[in-house]
């Protein structure tokens, strides 16, 4: 069930990362509240571990150098934690100016909250018959340190970048176990993109994507 976790981890993941006291507590605080909520949909998940994450947003001693280190060459995902029993994963990533993910889904829900710098989030529906399948970008924000924001497939496509001057740095919990897949992507969309109709009607041209 989406909001099931475990009573407890064995030993954390990856066992090489250090774990700083407020790293501790937040796991703690994402693993309770999800077994304060057994049976929780998807969206009650990523609602109550959104006020989980909230507070430790933008302070200090959260994570160690090492978990914030960026790569030149694209974005960076640290896993930071994954629960025994795989029910749920908190991981950082770490963006350079302008670094941006493709447009994709998830294979879970996932809650995302920004610790350092900004991000711009376009969201898109899926939209035309198979023939001429396209993207509608139907809402574009973007967010400071503090922001958090839940989201959980269907209607989940989107893509991120960050738009601060320095390093951004997100963190995320996913409900799944990041370990083992290895990514929450769910499928990478390369369809052409056009911006949803706006209150008059009108719609832009399509671009490539």
């Amino acid at each position: 069930m989406p909001g099931t976790a475990s009573a407890g981890t064995e030993a954390p993941y990856p066992p090489s990362q250090p774990r700083t006291p407020r790293l501790t507590r937040l796991v703690e605080e994402v693993r309770a509240a999800l077994r304060a909520r057994p049976g929780a949909s998807a969206e009650e998940a990523g609602r109550e571990v959104a006020a989980a994450l909230a507070p430790h947003l933008g302070r200090a001693g959260l994570l160690t150098p090492d978990q914030q280190e960026a790569d030149p060459g694209g974005y960076k995902q640290h896993v930071l934690h994954v629960e025994a029993d795989g029910s749920f994963s908190v991981v950082a990533l770490v963006w350079l100016p302008g670094q941006r993910t493709p447009v994709h889904d998830h294979v879970c829900w996932c809650v995302v909250g920004i610790h350092e710098g900004a991000e711009e989030e376009t969201v898109y529906r899926l939209s035309g018959d198979p023939e001429q399948r396209h993207l509608l970008a139907v809402d574009t924000t973007t967010s400071g340190v503090g922001a958090v924001a839940a989201l959980a497939p269907p209607g989940d496509i989107h893509d991120v970048r960050s738009t601060a001057a320095g390093r951004t740095v997100s963190l995320h919990v996913y409900g799944a176990d990041i370990g083992r897949l290895g990514t929450s992507i769910r499928r990478v969309y390369e369809l052409p993109v056009r911006q949803a109709e706006d209150p008059s009607g009108h719609q832009s041209n399509s671009v490539g994507k």
